[in-house]
């Protein structure tokens, strides 16, 4: 089986469903609340496990009850925690508010993700086994340039998703593999909100580009190649939290199991298309029969853009 790893993190959503959300000074009635475990690192970790992968998380987790709920939801979905460490303090957390639109808006507190910022014994030989490390930015940047680095040294492929936004090193780009900014991450990392010009100056730091554009699809670019197109699917969005996670955890691992990018790139938009549809970050992500389903049912073939 497909072995993925993944280092970073793990929080409790907080999620707050409402009409439209409130404006600075403002206060309005919301209709319902949940908590849901989530985190990008554990987000994606989730979507590829239940896209068919052997996934292991590297992150942590606080002594709270959120901590202990968190570990047991990742392992009810297929999630190894055996390298997802307990620390002194609260678990981090994420504030997010829902619209009817489906659009979100997020505080996170990172918690105990704040105490990853070095990879622990064991960590490195974990990533030596996988087909792909994925790495984000809610934990230290120190040990996500570790991961990476570590992954490198061992021809492990990695995939970066740069969120929250923030400026990123020539040391760490020099480890990545593939880079899945959204467009608001790929305009802040290079000054432009074009995607086209944005991953054109993407392609200077890391061999391989994909910019999810959310209803529009993605954007895939490579160095000496074409760039390629992919529509999403045509969906009705009832909460976009975790959508990005979803098609990062699925891509990698239909590359993973050497499907093409193109192919890839459509299997990981269904996924999302599917997870838009539903409440939640990993409550939402679906597993790998209803990718197939839906990816047979509306494939959009990736397109050249010229």
């Amino acid at each position: 089986m497909t072995h993925i790893a993944v280092l970073g993190s793990t929080n409790m959503d907080l999620v707050t469903y409402v009409a439209k959300a409130p404006q600075r000074g403002e206060t309005v009635t919301g209709r319902e609340f949940r908590t849901i475990p989530g985190g990008k690192g554990a987000n994606q970790a989730v979507a590829a496990a239940h896209a068919g992968a052997d996934v292991t998380l590297i992150g942590a987790i606080g002594v709270d009850s959120f901590g202990s709920q968190l570990r047991s939801a990742l392992e009810h979905s297929g999630v190894d925690t055996d390298h997802l460490r307990t620390t002194e303090g609260p678990s981090g957390t994420a504030h997010i508010v829902v619209d009817d639109e489906g659009g979100n808006a997020i505080v996170v507190i990172p918690g105990a993700n704040g105490t990853v910022d070095h990879l622990a014994p064991g960590d490195e030989g974990l990533i030596t086994t996988a087909d792909a490390l994925l790495l984000q930015l809610e934990i230290p940047l120190a040990a996500v340039v570790a991961g990476a680095e570590a992954a490198r040294r061992h021809g492990v492929r990695t995939i970066l998703t740069p969120s929250p936004a923030q400026p990123l090193s020539r040391q760490l780009l020099s480890s990545i593999d593939l880079l899945v900014p959204n467009e608001y991450e790929a305009a802040a990392l290079t000054g432009t909100p074009d995607p086209r010009e944005a991953a054109t100056a993407l392609l200077d730091r890391v061999p391989e580009v994909v910019i999810t554009l959310g209803a529009a699809g993605s954007l895939y670019a490579a160095r000496g190649a074409a760039p390629l197109t992919v529509p999403a699917p045509r969906v009705t969005a009832v909460d976009s939290t975790g959508a990005g996670d979803t098609f990062v955890g699925t891509l990698a691992v239909a590359l993973a199991e050497g499907r093409p990018m193109p192919e890839a790139l459509v299997w990981a938009s269904a996924a999302a298309a599917l997870s838009v549809q539903r409440g939640g970050a990993t409550s939402s992500m679906p597993y790998r029969a209803e990718i197939d389903a839906q990816a047979a049912l509306d494939p959009h073939p990736a397109q050249s853009t010229s």
